[in-house]
């Protein structure tokens, strides 16, 4: 397990805000999380999983927006196809669409095994299908702090996302303890979250 500290720079002085300091930050926690082995990864989304369905049950009657894992990120497919079997009519995990640059994303609903197109960042996604407004999102974690802002990989979108939806969604974000610093240095854009899960368990913010 590598230490928190390690990618934060000891002399407050040198810790700023500036984008290239985001950026070394973003490759160095994006390097820790693909060196994860398989079955790490595996083992952690297992556990994260586990978090997710004991703490926040009410997500299997919800409309649940979250993103196909990439760079190991937590796979969730499992317990979205096991809510998807067992949960409430009501319940939908949704995939984010990019429809413009520069803007909140959209959400069309996924169903286990179909069939989905490559968007222009190379993640799958539905190609049609009517948009729905999620009433949860799962957000991946490029890397997070204790005080519930997270670094994600720079485009802006969830940010957005969660500023322009009314009523705001629960906001959950999802990653491995390894990608935890003792700050992020939040800008003004940063949205804070509601709650984050990793493989050690659930932190939940005001």
């Amino acid at each position: 397990m590598h230490n928190k500290h390690d990618v934060n720079d000891t002399n407050a002085e040198e810790r700023t805000r500036s984008d290239p300091w985001r950026r070394a930050l973003r490759r160095q926690a994006l390097a820790r999380r693909v060196a994860l082995s398989a079955e790490e990864c595996a083992q952690h989304s297992r556990a994260v999983c586990a978090h997710l369905q004991q703490h926040f049950p009410q997500l299997a009657a919800l409309r649940v927006g979250f993103c196909w894992p990439m760079k190991n990120e937590p796979d969730l497919r499992p317990l979205l196809e096991t809510w998807f079997a067992t949960g409430s009519a009501s319940y939908a995990p949704l995939l984010p669409v990019v429809v413009a640059a520069d803007s909140p994303l959209s959400f069309r609903a996924w169903t286990p095994g179909m069939p989905l197109d490559v968007d222009r960042y190379g993640i799958p996604t539905p190609a049609s299908g009517d948009f729905l407004v999620p009433q949860a999102l799962l957000i991946p974690l490029v890397a997070f702090d204790d005080a519930g802002f997270r670094l994600g990989y720079g485009g802006g979108y969830f940010d957005r996302t969660l500023t322009a939806l009314q009523p705001r969604p629960l906001a959950i974000g999802i990653g491995f303890e390894l990608c935890r610093v003792d700050t992020i240095h939040p800008e003004p854009h940063d949205a804070r979250l509601d709650a984050i899960v990793t493989e050690a368990g659930v932190r939940f913010f005001e």
